[in-house]
């Protein structure tokens, strides 16, 4: 048993493959791997020779992305559309628009501070803001500011009775004037008017 034990733990390292094989096992083992496998120059992984270039052109391939030309192996082109591509479309957190990644800062940058009003405290709020500001409003400020112009607004309608009757006298008093001016002028082209026997007389 003892002679068994130390057989199974006595093991080498393959020259082809690099993997630790039971010794006892090692030159058929060595026979099947360099007969059929070929380790990747790129990944070092070993894959069978009929495969290798195979392996190559869908993994390690150089490759274009479609989006912004970059080249780049195959096998991360997938992330790289997914995550890291600067013309991969994203949408703004903000109105949801579709635009590429490269310009989301400034998109959203401009987004952000348009203001939409709070249905609680009827104030207006930046974009970028409302989420803190939603979390935290409990519309006080909308009764104060409400009772604040409540208050106010009778005072300007009793400021603007008082102005309308000034308003709508001048208009009389105008077509007054003129009435009064032109029955003058009447009266004095009557009185001042000649008669025509004073002409003859002379």
């Amino acid at each position: 048993m003892a002679l068994a034990s130390d057989d199974r733990q006595a093991t080498s390292i393959c020259n082809h493959c690099d993997r630790s094989i039971p010794s006892s096992n090692m030159d058929l083992h060595f026979a099947h791997c360099s007969r059929n496998l070929e380790k990747c120059k790129v990944c070092c992984d070993m894959v069978p020779k009929i495969f290798a270039e195979e392996h190559f052109l869908s993994t390690h391939a150089p490759v274009a992305c479609t989006l912004c030309s970059e080249k780049m192996e195959r096998d991360v082109l997938d992330v790289h559309k997914g995550e890291n591509c600067p013309q991969r479309i994203v949408t703004c957190e903000y109105c949801e628009f579709p635009l590429p990644a490269i310009d989301l800062f400034k998109h959203q940058e401009v987004c952000g501070n348009r203001t939409e009003l709070c249905p609680l405290c009827r104030k207006y709020i930046r974009l970028r803001e409302m989420n803190g500001h939603e979390s935290r409003c409990n519309g006080v400020v909308n009764n104060v500011a409400e009772s604040s112009r409540n208050t106010r607004q009778p005072d300007r309608d009793r400021g603007g009775a008082q102005r309308r009757p000034q308003h709508e006298f001048s208009p009389r008093m105008l077509l007054y004037t003129i009435a009064i001016t032109g029955i003058a002028v009447l009266l004095g082209s009557l009185f001042f008017q000649r008669k025509p026997g004073d002409n003859e007389m002379h």
